[in-house]
């Protein structure tokens, strides 16, 4: 009898040995699990910096180049005003002539279909 529980003693033994190890082997793969995502956040953290890093570039060539072609209209309308002013004051002196003269220079006639009463 003494062997059985020397027996039952051992296997309890190997029982918490095996149980130490399982437990031990869940820690190492938990501490595995948080180190890989940890790795994968500052991998994801890096990348994204560098799409921004990107993105911003490519926005300041946009937006520098949609700036000088702004530029570019204002000054362009700005030529385009200057000759409506000019093309304006040009004609404006003779069409106020031609006006004022229509106006004011009448000349009476009798209308073609007006019949003398006798």
């Amino acid at each position: 009898m003494a062997s059985q529980s020397q027996g039952i003693h051992q296997l309890l033994q190997a029982e918490k040995r095996a149980k130490d190890k399982v437990e031990e082997a869940k820690k190492r793969k938990g501490k595995r699990s948080r180190q890989a995502k940890e790795e994968a956040m500052a991998e994801t953290d890096q990348f994204r910096i560098q799409r921004e890093k990107e993105f911003r570039m490519r926005q300041s060539k946009v937006m520098g180049s949609q700036s000088h072609l702004a530029e570019e209209i204002e000054e362009h309308t700005a030529g385009k005003m200057q000759g409506l002013k000019g093309s304006y004051s040009m004609g404006m002196d003779s069409v106020i002539t031609r006006l004022l003269g229509m106006v004011c220079d009448i000349k009476p006639e009798i209308h073609v279909n007006y019949r003398a009463a006798n």
